[in-house]
């Protein structure tokens, strides 16, 4: 028996699959966590501070939410081929065991420890760009355990925009490439936003957990006047920073000025070649192309990739933001306790 046509203005269920599948990916909105994992990946980063740590992110990929549910960490190994090969089989052996135990391992990321912010680095990129071979839509959770002590859960969650990641397959991080994307240094990482998740059950034990007294030592701490040796730290890496920036321009200034050399030696050597081909065609000879590939000042000098500036740039304009906060705190502290010394 045939299948009955579809009635006017109804699709049938093979047109809205077929829809559904040409449709652009839904956009990823928020990173949900659970509580047992946002413990995890800080114990795990606390531990082995101020080494820098990294772990696997499990969880699922519903719609425009990125659950995590689970992770573990990776072994702190030396940089070796036989190293490598030894922490793929203990990511494959952990996933196998967490499978057998009825744990999500379904692969979303990874997380890393950073240090004042200091994440921004040409090997995240190369590890981004290496999951996203695998996996449609990772994150990359980067907690900070020098923030964690001044009150402030430092987690973010990050991804590359798709933008980027185009041009950075196509190998187009120069100039020209960048300005006809209109891509700038703010566009080569989206922050997403971040909620945590617990179950009723595990709500209602930290309800329990409270203490009667609202008032804290954490919160005591926060009234702290001294904040030096973070400023201080935050401070050098910004120098550090704006040395390396300094250099990257240095390096572009060489190329422009290697440039502008080499279209000075294109010019003269194409005005002699005119000059001879005009002697040439008064003796009566073919004239010579005045181009010629084979001379070293016609090879295009390549240009240095942008990549290493965007970065810097995104970490002075992180520590800037940092620095610029902690300060605005401290002159609200100052200000409170001016008036409580007038009172």
């Amino acid at each position: 028996m045939a299948n009955p046509a579809a009635p006017g203005g109804m699709r049938s269920f093979l047109q809205a699959v077929s829809t559904v599948t040409e449709e652009a990916p839904t956009p990823l909105r928020v990173v949900q966590m659970e509580g047992l994992a946002v413990l995890k990946i800080i114990k795990h980063c606390e531990e082995f501070a101020p080494a820098l740590v990294t772990g696997q992110l499990l969880g699922l990929d519903v719609g425009s939410v990125l659950e995590v549910t689970n992770c573990f960490p990776f072994p702190i190994r030396e940089e070796d081929d036989e190293a490598d090969a030894d922490g793929a089989n203990y990511q494959l052996e952990m996933m196998k065991c967490l499978r057998e135990v009825n744990v999500d391992n379904n692969t979303i990321g990874w997380y890393q420890s950073c240090l004042l912010g200091s994440f921004q680095t040409v090997e995240l990129i190369e590890t981004f760009m290496n999951y996203q071979e695998s996996i449609r839509r990772c994150v990359c959770i980067v907690y900070d355990p020098s923030r964690c002590s001044q009150g402030v859960l430092a987690l973010k969650a990050l991804k590359l925009t798709d933008s980027f990641m185009d041009l950075y397959r196509n190998n187009g991080l120069t100039g020209e490439k960048l300005r006809e994307k209109k891509l700038s240094w703010v566009d080569i990482f989206e922050e997403i936003p971040i909620k945590v998740s617990n179950s009723a059950l595990v709500s209602a034990f930290m309800k329990e957990l409270e203490p009667e007294s609202p008032v804290t030592q954490c919160d005591f701490d926060r009234l702290k006047l001294s904040t030096a040796p973070f400023m201080e730290r935050n401070l050098e890496f910004l120098i550090g920073c704006m040395d390396d920036l300094s250099s990257e321009q240095n390096k572009f200034q060489y190329y422009y000025r290697n440039v502008s050399r080499q279209q000075s030696q294109q010019a003269a050597w194409i005005q002699k070649r005119r000059q001879e081909n005009m002697a040439r065609k008064a003796a009566g000879e073919e004239p010579l192309p005045e181009e010629d590939p084979s001379n070293p000042i016609f090879k295009p000098i390549p240009e240095p990739s942008r990549l290493e500036g965007y970065l810097v740039t995104n970490q002075i304009s992180s520590y800037c933001n940092y620095i610029n906060g902690v300060a605005g705190q401290n002159f609200n502290r100052l200000y409170l306790m001016k008036a409580l010394h007038e009172d």
